[in-house]
């Protein structure tokens, strides 16, 4: 990776550059099944731009980052190291995991809280091809009755949720689209 390519593809203007994508990211996360462009960065292939513009708004050097698979290149690791100062981990401490779908699961590999803190658990973004409100129906807070949103595993993520207050969140990315599922999204098989 050259210099250029590491030192370049954060943030043009951060402050308000970060604060566009943490809104973005706390909507989605606040009304699971809506889709919402997220940019602002410019990260290294294979991480998406809405990943990697959610891994510099979210991440610092307190976070740790859990990079599956094919996310875990030289490039990937330079660009975050020096954009956030985050340091790498395994799944097991992972604040936040990037990658497809098939390298993060299994879901018990991440911290999924404990009863007296649930909020110590692991959020993923998993990378997809494409996201469509289409798909598993989502129900539960922030959604007026029905959400519809297309899901890797559904029964996987099925089973996370019955897992409520504990259990692991995720944001799911597809070029510069981001999406999100908290726990507490109650999600019902494809009728």
């Amino acid at each position: 990776m050259s210099a250029q390519t590491q030192f370049s593809g954060g943030f043009r203007n951060a402050p308000l550059d970060a604060a566009h994508a943490f809104r973005a990211a706390m909507t989605v996360m606040s009304r699971p099944g809506e889709i919402r462009e997220l940019t602002g960065a410019v990260p290294p292939e294979p991480l998406s731009v809405a990943a990697g513009t959610l891994l510099l708004t979210l991440c610092d050097p307190e976070t740790g980052i859990y990079l599956a698979c094919e996310i875990d290149t030289a490039e990937v690791r330079q660009w975050l190291a020096f954009h956030t100062g985050a340091p790498f981990v395994t799944a097991a401490e992972a604040d936040f995991a990037v990658g497809r779908w098939g390298a993060l699961v299994p879901l018990d590999a991440y911290r999924i809280g404990t009863p007296e803190y649930p909020d110590r658990s692991a959020t993923l973004i998993v990378e997809c091809d494409a996201l469509a409100q289409s798909g598993a129906v989502l129900r539960g807070p922030g959604i007026r009755d029905s959400a519809r949103l297309s899901l890797p595993d559904i029964p996987v993520m099925q089973a996370n949720a019955a897992l409520y207050p504990l259990g692991c969140d995720f944001f799911l990315t597809g070029g510069t689209q981001v999406a999100a599922l908290p726990r507490s999204t109650q999600i019902i098989a494809e009728g």
